[in-house]
């Protein structure tokens, strides 16, 4: 029983309520000395648990002398439990913003490849209209059925696939210069949109950052179409462009940044 305690602890309940009413539940109706006995606390306590449970109309009383307690129903206990939270998420999703304008969602930092992936699975798992993704394969294979569920659900999948890796659904663009991304930035990397509001992007292997900032959201966006404007022209003039810009863009790359640029850029 004890992880029922523990659970019933989360909504509210301390310690001796919890054992009280659990204790009520295998006997009832039963004196305030049996709910001791039955709870295995000290009489002091039990009555003052079933005093405070009375006043929550959570456990109901005889008039008899001695006073005998019964509980009330499971399935009551949590259907009235499950309104008072919906009632209290529902008054601070209205009230919350209002505490102070123009809230800025700060940026949140995930560390650890685990619980990386988990972040990653959860976004994609609530994301309800689209989802903007670029990764690397090694990466991909763990995260895959979850997007192939989204994909199932109506979701719009865009991505741009780092690596040789295939993806047999949604809208894919290859980047075949992987390697050389991941030996410059010293890491694979993600950058990851959902529904156009909550990103997630940095190191996949050590830490990223996660926000539902909307002018990240936006950044994030515009960086990733940008990504896919550019392998679908290179896909489709591939000569035009090495005879332009040289093998791998490098006049291009020439041109814009210049020599004292602190970041390896791709």
């Amino acid at each position: 029983m004890k992880d029922v305690i523990d659970e019933l602890k989360k909504i509210g309940f301390n310690s001796y309520e919890a054992k009280v009413y659990v204790a009520l539940l295998k006997k009832f109706p039963a004196t305030g000395y049996e709910v001791s006995q039955m709870a295995d606390i000290p009489q002091s306590r039990a009555y003052d648990a079933l005093k405070s449970l009375l006043e929550d109309n959570i456990v109901t009383s005889t008039n008899d002398k001695p006073q005998k307690y019964s509980p009330i129903a499971p399935k009551e206990l949590t259907k009235r439990y499950k309104r008072k939270v919906n009632s209290t998420i529902e008054f601070l999703d209205k009230r919350l913003p209002n505490v102070k304008e123009n809230y800025n969602e700060p940026l949140h930092s995930i560390s650890g490849y685990e619980n990386i992936l988990e972040k990653i699975k959860e976004i994609i798992q609530n994301a309800k209209k689209s989802v903007y993704l670029e990764i690397w394969g090694e990466d991909y294979k763990n995260i895959e059925q979850e997007l192939k569920d989204a994909y199932d659900r109506d979701v719009e999948i865009k991505i741009v696939a780092l690596g040789e890796y295939k993806i047999n659904f949604g809208l894919v663009y290859y980047h075949h210069g992987a390697r050389g991304i991941e030996y410059n930035a010293g890491s694979r990397l993600i950058y990851l949109l959902a529904d156009n509001e909550e990103s997630l992007f940095g190191k996949i292997q050590s830490d990223v950052s996660w926000t539902t900032n909307h002018h990240i959201a936006y950044l994030l966006l515009n960086f990733i179409v940008h990504d896919m404007y550019l392998l679908d022209v290179e896909q489709n003039f591939p000569e035009q462009l090495k005879y332009f810009y040289g093998a791998g863009m490098k006049k291009l790359k020439s041109k814009i940044l210049s020599g004292d640029v602190g970041l390896n850029i791709h």
